[in-house]
């Protein structure tokens, strides 16, 4: 390890709940455990709240760390960065707050360290009380030995790993505005009928000639189909009936949690290789759940089986972006549909597909729609395809570096 490198106390050299003053009745932003998305520095949607006297207070540069089954274990650690300049925050009792000491340790550091698998199962194996109501206390932490690097070497090691991170984001945030671009052009086009004529005019403001249908008018040469009649909708397997025989051999489980995620997790249910193929999602792949929490996404987590209360969407006729943007634009009545059952998960049926009806232009419009909307969906994938291989590449450095396998100088 080198002399260098010295072996410390975890609480002697990273603060544990630092003091953050807040004022109580006086406003917040408040960040819960859901805002905290899973192996990703990434907080979302942080709210604003009064301070009740209660929660985790945290400023810029600390780290939250579930202290809570299944949340640690699903990786529910984030590193603070959204607040303005000076503002402090709080949150959701079930965080622990990590702060790197000054002059001793870097704080990006700490979230890295606070993040490597040694460190969150240290706390998962020092969790107590009751059985699903267990948490980590921090007095745990003044019994946990880790091997410190210098501060230049910590800066260095930490500057690498956000690297790694920072494009994540990056694609994640291009993806979501290619996703928002290519869903106004979709709604431009086939709901409001201003796509470009011949002349490159917008169909409807100039006067484009329009045919009576079900839907209401349409563009002359257009037809309405069902959902159902533009794609194909595959339900997926009941997974545990199809155990891996070989556990260094298996795939993950696409369930509606991953789905949401975007992402498999380690502890994703695992089912055999060997399934019917087509049960088999891949990069690219349309999965639309139509039960529980009802969500439409473009895949980019790696190989995966397709779990029951899940569709596989497909087309040998009609491109991607088409069917896709369709589900879409009937999700809302979709969830309408599901919160009206009075199960305890709500769900659609297959008629509900076959009553939900698009419009299709004639072929060569498709076509020419083709050019333009396919290759934003391709660009979309391709990003969401970088984002797994960057997030396997930091998740492998990651122990690497904490532990000084690999140093940095």
């Amino acid at each position: 390890m080198g002399s260098e490198w010295k072996e410390v106390i975890f609480s002697d050299v990273i603060e544990i709940n630092p003091n953050r003053e807040l004022s109580k009745g006086q406003e917040y932003p408040f960040i819960d455990m859901q805002s905290v998305e899973p192996y990703t520095r990434k907080v979302s949607n942080v709210k604003f709240r009064k301070y009740n006297g209660s929660g985790s207070k945290f400023k810029n540069g600390d780290t939250l760390f579930a202290r809570i089954t299944p949340c640690l274990e699903n990786g529910k650690i984030a590193y603070v960065k959204e607040l303005k300049s000076g503002e402090k925050g709080f949150g959701s009792t079930e965080f622990l707050v990590f702060s790197g000491k000054e002059g001793v340790t870097d704080n990006l550091f700490v979230y890295y360290l606070s993040r490597s698998q040694g460190i969150r199962e240290y706390a998962v194996k020092n969790m107590i009380g009751t059985s699903g109501r267990q948490r980590v206390d921090k007095s745990c932490f003044n019994e946990l030995r880790i091997k410190l690097p210098p501060l230049p070497e910590q800066q260095k090691i930490a500057f690498i790993l956000s690297a790694f991170d920072d494009k994540i984001e990056l694609n994640n945030e291009m993806n979501k505005t290619l996703e928002e671009i290519a869903q106004a052009i979709f709604k431009h086009w086939f709901i409001d009928f201003e796509f470009p004529n011949e002349n490159g005019e917008p169909y409807k403001s100039s006067g484009g000639e329009f045919v009576d249908s079900e839907l209401g008018p349409i563009p002359k040469g257009w037809k309405v189909k069902a959902l159902d009649e533009i794609a194909d909708f595959l339900n997926g397997l009941a997974m545990q009936k199809y155990r891996p025989k070989d556990e260094s051999n298996y795939l993950p489980v696409l369930k509606i949690r991953e789905l949401k995620q975007g992402i498999t997790l380690p502890d994703s249910d695992k089912c055999s290789v060997d399934i019917d193929p087509r049960y088999i999602v891949d990069d690219g792949d349309v999965i639309f759940s139509w039960s529980g929490s009802l969500e439409v996404k473009i895949w980019c987590g790696g190989k995966a089986g397709l779990n029951q209360h899940l569709f596989k969407v497909s087309s040998n006729k009609y491109p991607k972006w088409f069917y896709y943007y369709w589900i879409k634009h009937h999700l809302n009545d979709f969830r309408r549909i599901a919160e009206d059952k009075a199960t305890t998960m709500g769900h659609i049926k297959r008629e509900h597909l076959n009553q939900a009806k698009v419009i299709v232009p004639d072929d060569e419009q498709l076509k020419q729609f083709d050019r333009v909307l396919s290759p934003l969906i391709e660009f979309y994938i391709t990003n969401g395809k970088e984002v797994k291989t960057l997030s396997q590449l930091r998740d492998t450095l990651l122990p690497k570096l904490i532990s000084g396998e690999i140093r940095v100088m």
